[in-house]
């Protein structure tokens, strides 16, 4: 199973390690990203990265340009740090989850996988940049303390990652120094000891805003309703901006992840006994020890320059560099003869045991220009750059001694303590490297009052080398993906639309040889209907789509001893494999009250043979979320966030007569509640029940392993606003 996601991130190492480049991007200079001033009564939600932070409507992620959402030829949603704080969203995690479109697959304690439409999500970025092929997996919790927004726009896109693929991409639009001083700081307490505290101070040093600072930190410790389990994590981060002059500023950061868990998953839970029956855990139950530990300290530092050159033309040069760290002592349990636990004694499941401590280090640069050029009487927009990255990393390994660790009867688990092995010494696993070149460009075309296009192209030059657990990572991928979009308004309230784009998707997998894949290629359309009501305060939107790539990867077995491959890492196969479904969306204000948001999402996933496939991700999903305030009540507000998922399964390693048994989570919903109320002047007091329902699911079936989700929990937010 999930000794598959050792085959290393940076499109390299063969062990959990997060890559992704972390380079905000200035504003137009107009203002900075998280200096808005629009009434939160009338926001529907909030600027992109690189959109003026006057216009509420405004997201740039899909192309480069700063376009609204109706004029945004793909789906999109964004979450906005009031849902954030409303509903005590504190990791990217517990985001996505009810994020419209994305599905969150918790395949261990510390690592996490999403997907969208169909396929795995492999493009992340922090403020419109980032080298998304090396991203796929979250390692530890990504605080959101940090982040004014996160956008995430569902199909490929091409244009700013340079990867064409059809899942979508996330967009982290980091929080900025303000003009005006903005204080705040939060104190959380929970189930399952959980502590945290919060603080965000923001302003001006100068008396004309010219310069200005924002300082940002968090500290989490929590236990879990997992055996074992415990995370403490510290989040830091400092800005600074410097208008040099009045169309030249200069911005400079630094941001820190220190993550610390104990009593982690590598992997997860055997499900299955040899005849197919399912293994019966409680919702605690953990094949970990206590003395497992995963930790993660990821440090960014970054400098931006901003310069308008007149009119509404500016260019911006951001250079970031990250160092990225972590050490790990796991264990993964697995059945010992790969036929699943005797029905009868319990017996035949054994753990591997390793330590496994990587570094990573990245450099980007990118180059960005955009603005507007008037043709044929008819003003249109352009935005054009150039980026380049590089990204090396290393890991080490060592094995225990002794052997596996037999866990005896498996039904009882909670009474089972896993001695600590010795060690035998650390051997390097993987030196790798990867080099990433592109260059973009797009336009919004205003072709007629009613019809608008959106045209773009992007060319990239990938290089990659090093060895990785026994693997040639060489490679050379070189690729020019169009993006095409037309929108035509029907009436001054709906607008229909259109979009085609690429998939070139470079992969990390290898297949039986252990020679990495060839990169995933194919074609991505969606078409659809949006509109806009009541003055603009509420969105909504409907599509279809339809999404083909051949020579995806799937997983087709573990490499054993005597094979080219690490045993027990996963080998692949390539797959042609179309998703294609339809998607409804809305959000916005229904009334000065009453916030609405959320979608409807069907799905058709086939292989070549026109057989279901990727059954592991869920054929529809619902998820909406309110919140209601009575403002003459000291600002008394209700919310609900509701999700519900389909029936998923997926084969499991047991055979029985000569059939693959499957492993299936029946279909299931949640629901979560929250009551917040204001106490004095900037103090407000909040409270969320997840779970209330208290559903018991698996957190997936990618692998055919899994664990059970948290159960019924409570979080009380105390908070103070200046």
């Amino acid at each position: 199973m999930t000794r598959s996601l050792l085959i290393g991130l940076l499109a390299t190492a063969a062990f959990p390690a997060t890559a992704m480049a972390e380079a905000p991007v200035a504003d137009t200079g107009l203002e900075t990203a998280g200096d808005t001033t629009a009434d939160p009564q009338n926001d529907l939600i909030v600027t992109g990265a690189r959109a003026s932070a006057a216009d509420d409507k405004q997201s740039a992620s899909p192309t480069g340009l700063s376009l609204s959402l109706r004029e945004t030829p793909q789906s999109l949603t964004i979450v906005d740090r009031e849902r954030i704080d409303s509903f005590a969203l504190t990791n990217v995690n517990d985001l996505l989850t009810q994020t419209v479109g994305i599905n969150v697959e918790r395949t261990e304690t510390d690592r996490t996988e999403f997907n969208s439409r169909g396929f795995d999500i492999t493009n992340f970025q922090f403020d419109g940049i980032g080298l998304p092929m090396f991203f796929n997996i979250q390692t530890g919790d990504l605080d959101t303390v940090l982040f004014e927004r996160v956008e995430a726009v569902r199909g490929a896109n091409a244009i700013m990652t340079g990867v064409g693929n059809p899942s979508a991409t996330i967009n982290y639009l980091r929080k900025r120094p303000t003009r005006e001083f903005r204080a705040n700081a939060s104190a959380f307490g929970g189930s399952f000891d959980l502590w945290r505290l919060e603080g965000d101070v923001s302003g001006p040093l100068t008396a004309d805003g010219s310069l200005r600072i924002r300082a940002i930190g968090a500290h989490e410790e929590r236990a879990s309703y997992l055996d074992y389990n415990h995370v403490n994590r510290d989040v830091f981060a400092g800005l600074i901006a410097w208008d040099a002059t009045p169309d030249l500023t200069v911005t400079a950061g630094y941001s820190l992840q220190d993550n610390r868990s104990d009593g982690v998953l590598w992997g997860a839970l055997p499900l299955v006994y040899s005849d197919g029956s399912r293994i019966d855990y409680p919702r605690s139950a953990s094949t970990s020890a206590d003395w497992t530990y995963w930790n993660v300290r990821d440090q960014t530092a970054f400098a931006e320059v901003a310069y308008k050159l007149g009119g509404d033309w500016s260019l911006r040069g951001v250079a970031t560099y990250r160092h990225w760290r972590e050490r790990a002592r796991i264990l993964y349990a697995y059945y010992a003869n790969g036929v699943g636990a005797d029905p009868a004694t319990g017996q035949g499941i054994v753990g591997l045991t390793g330590t496994y401590p990587s570094k990573y280090e990245q450099l980007l640069f990118d180059g960005y220009a955009s603005g507007s050029v008037n043709v044929f009487g008819r003003d249109h927009q352009l935005a054009f750059g150039v980026a380049t990255g590089r990204s090396d990393g290393e890991q080490f390994s060592a094995s225990s001694l002794g052997g596996a660790i037999d866990y005896g009867d498996i039904r009882q688990l909670a009474s089972f303590r896993a001695p600590l092995p010795a060690y035998a010494p650390l051997v390097q696993q993987a030196d790798t490297y990867d080099r990433l070149t592109r260059a973009y460009g797009a336009a919004h075309l205003n072709l007629t009052d009613r019809v608008k296009g959106v045209v773009g192209a992007t060319a990239i030059w990938l290089r990659s080398g090093g060895l990785s657990y026994g693997a040639d990572q060489t490679r050379r991928n070189d690729k020019v993906s169009p993006y095409l979009g037309v929108l035509y308004d029907l009436t001054s309230s709906l607008t229909l639309y259109a979009s085609y784009t690429d998939i070139f998707n470079p992969q990390r997998e290898v297949d039986r040889t252990n020679v990495r894949l060839d990169p995933a290629k194919g074609t991505s359309i969606e078409g659809g209907i949006k509109g806009e009501w009541l003055d603009g305060r509420l969105y909504g939107s409907a599509a279809v789509f339809r999404a083909k790539q051949s020579g995806l990867a799937v997983v087709a077995g573990q490499f054993v001893e005597g094979e080219p491959g690490q045993i027990g890492t996963s080998y692949y196969t390539g797959q042609d494999t179309t998703s294609k479904g339809f998607e409804i969306e809305v959000a916005g204000r229904v009334a000065n009250r009453w916030l609405l948001s959320g979608g409807f999402t069907h799905l058709s996933i086939e292989d070549e043979q026109g057989s279901d496939a990727r059954t592991f991700i869920p054929r529809d999903t619902l998820k909406l979320a309110a919140t209601y305030t009575v403002p003459e009540w000291r600002d008394f507000k209700l919310g609900a966030q509701f999700r519900y998922q389909s029936e998923i399964s997926t084969p499991s390693s047991v055979v029985v007569g000569g059939t693959a048994v499957p492993i299936v989570q029946d279909a299931f919903a949640t629901l979560d509640l929250l009551a917040g109320i204001r106490l004095a002047e900037h103090v407000t007091a909040t409270v969320n029940v997840r779970n209330v329902n208290d559903a018991k699911y698996l957190g997936t079936l990618k692998y055919g392993q899994a664990f059970y989700a948290a159960p019924r929990s409570v979080i009380a937010t105390l908070r103070f606003d200046y």
